[in-house]
């Protein structure tokens, strides 16, 4: 297995169904997934059987009890499940590009954190896709008419030349190989709370054990689905708070992370 698909995941079993629907157009075909759901909705179960029946990758789910935030803690579970030599993270509410997964592992390097990026499709077109569960109507004209935002993420220009860093990681798009995850003892469960801690916090880790953070811009693309905030300013800057106490201590191995488990 060259590639596993970790999937951060939470409820929206439509955004989901778009998302695998991309997945099943994918060019490159060497791939499990593992849906990371913090939450044990039966729901998800049986909709994963059923969508299987179509799939021509596998596909795992991983749960836990939903008594609040802790994304970081099933994503580590998910990373002890998974069999890919590369780890691909994805959220739940992002549809993938056909030449995705190809240009995550193309662009593959020893000790590189891979960016994409993603396009934030506009609440028009985001509820006619989930209305039609169906991906038929996403195309870069329709994006554009619908009055999509940072849409020049959405152009996929493979060979284009990218600085190596302008943006960080988005914890929604990033790949890199798993030993680097298991270098720094995976996702920091210490994160409680939105934002942060699924990537600004990974980066600064896997940067201080002289990992490179390369950009996938028009490589790697992905269509963000319209939907409202699930987290508040607050969290953030408490987040913030708490990653910027971690740079003080200096430690790339989180304490509370994936040897928990």
């Amino acid at each position: 297995m060259k590639i596993s698909v970790i999937i951060g995941f939470y409820k929206r079993l439509d955004c989901l169904s778009l998302l695998l629907q991309g997945l099943l157009t994918q060019s490159f075909k060497d791939f499990e997934v593992v849906i990371a759901e913090d939450n044990n909705d039966p729901k998800t179960l049986r909709f994963v059987e059923e969508f299987q029946r179509k799939a021509f990758f596998p596909i795992n789910v991983v749960q836990q009890e939903d008594i609040g935030f802790r994304k970081n803690r099933i994503l580590n579970e998910a990373i002890k499940q998974s069999r890919g030599e590369v780890i691909v993270f994805f959220d739940g509410d992002c549809i993938p590009h056909s030449e995705c997964l190809a240009q995550h592992y193309l662009n593959t390097k020893e000790k590189t954190i891979l960016a994409g990026r993603r396009v934030m499709v506009a609440k028009s077109l985001s509820e006619k896709l989930l209305a039609d569960d169906s991906l038929k109507r996403l195309s870069l004209l329709n994006i554009v008419l619908a009055g999509s935002t940072y849409v020049e993420e959405g152009i996929y220009l493979p060979y284009a030349w990218v600085p190596r860093k302008k943006k960080g990681l988005m914890g929604c798009n990033f790949s890199l190989k798993k030993e680097g995850l298991l270098a720094i003892n995976g996702f920091d469960e210490d994160y409680v709370k939105a934002s942060v801690g699924e990537d600004a916090d990974l980066e600064w880790r896997l940067l201080k054990i002289g990992y490179t953070l390369d950009s996938l811009k028009f490589k790697a693309i992905q269509y963000h689905i319209h939907h409202d905030s699930n987290y508040a300013e607050d969290d953030i800057q408490h987040n913030l708070q708490l990653m910027y106490q971690k740079i003080e201590l200096n430690k790339a191995f989180c304490t509370n992370g994936l040897n928990n488990h």
